[in-house]
Formats: structure tokens, C-alpha cells, sequence
């Protein structure tokens, strides 16, 4: 994980995690790239569309809603390069203005896969900024971690936990 960086002069923020599967790219994105499949390996208790793009479901201009015991954001998707780039930008729901995160698969030399998370934000409360930035990227490191957990057991034909 690396620490969330310093802030520019306009108080942005970004952060960069990486995870690695032994799960093929294209797995890996199966359970990333569509939203109804995020409560399967993350924390999140209600995942799904709230509104779903003009072309595929899932990718350029859906809306996302992710939820844990009632409290979560929407995300609206702008990136879509199955199976390799999925990005994101946080509409509502979390104290940040212009988030915007990029989720980069890329298929490691040896096999698997690798999960690199990058965001970047800006704290939307004055005074926030060092617990975002003590948050957010163990949160996100979280995810990367439990996706290419949950990659590594579906891949090995292990039943869901």
C-alpha cells in the first residue's frame, strides 16, 4: 500500500494499492467490473445498479450503489476496457468532491493477475483530509486484497465462503 499523498494545492489526495491473484484477468474482472457481484467478496451488504449504462449494464454511465448497513455512495462508471480498466467517479454518499478511482488489471508474467487501485480526491469538510487519508487507503487496499482473495478460491473451484 502506499500512503495517500501529499496534498496539491488544492487539497487533492490520491492513493495507490495492488493486490495479486493466481485468477486469470478475465476472472478477475468478472467480479470487479459488475456490481451485483461485489457483496460476494467484499464487506458491502447491498451492491447493484441504481441505473444502468446505455450500452452495457455494468460499464460508461451506470450508476453503482454500494452500501454497508445503510451507509455507502453511488458511483457513476466512466472507463470500461474490458477486462483491463475500470474507473469511477463518486457521485454522492462520501465526504470527498472530484473522486475519481481506476481499477487496472494486468496479467502477471508468472500467471494471475495484478490489482492495481489508484484514486485521487479531494476532502470535502474542511479538516478531513488526514483521516481520508488514513482511511482511505486501507479501505481500498481491503478491497484489492478480499477481490483477489475471493478470485484465488473461485478460481480454484472452492465453494463460496
Amino acid at each position: 500500500m502506499t500512503p495517500d499523498g501529499p496534498a496539491t494545492e488544492a487539497g487533492s489526495r490520491s492513493y495507490r494499492v495492488e493486490a495479486r491473484s493466481t485468477a486469470s484477468v478475465e476472472d478477475v474482472w468478472a467480479l470487479v467490473a459488475h456490481a451485483d457481484r461485489w457483496r460476494e467478496w467484499s464487506f458491502l451488504t447491498r451492491t447493484g445498479l441504481e441505473r444502468p449504462g446505455p450500452g452495457e449494464p455494468d460499464g460508461v454511465g451506470a450508476l453503482r450503489r454500494f452500501t454497508s448497513y445503510g451507509v455507502g455512495s453511488t458511483e457513476e462508471v466512466v472507463t470500461w476496457d474490458r477486462p483491463h480498466h475500470l474507473a469511477y467517479r463518486i457521485v454522492r454518499g462520501f465526504p470527498v468532491r472530484n473522486y475519481r478511482a481506476d481499477v487496472t488489471l494486468t496479467a502477471d508474467p508468472d500467471g494471475g493477475t495484478r490489482i492495481t487501485w489508484e484514486g485521487r480526491y479531494d476532502p470535502k469538510l474542511p479538516g478531513t483530509g488526514p483521516l481520508l487519508a488514513a482511511f482511505l487507503p486501507r479501505m481500498m487496499q481491503r478491497f484489492a486484497d478480499d477481490l483477489a482473495a475471493h478470485a484465488d478460491r473461485t478460481a480454484a473451484g472452492e465453494p463460496p465462503t
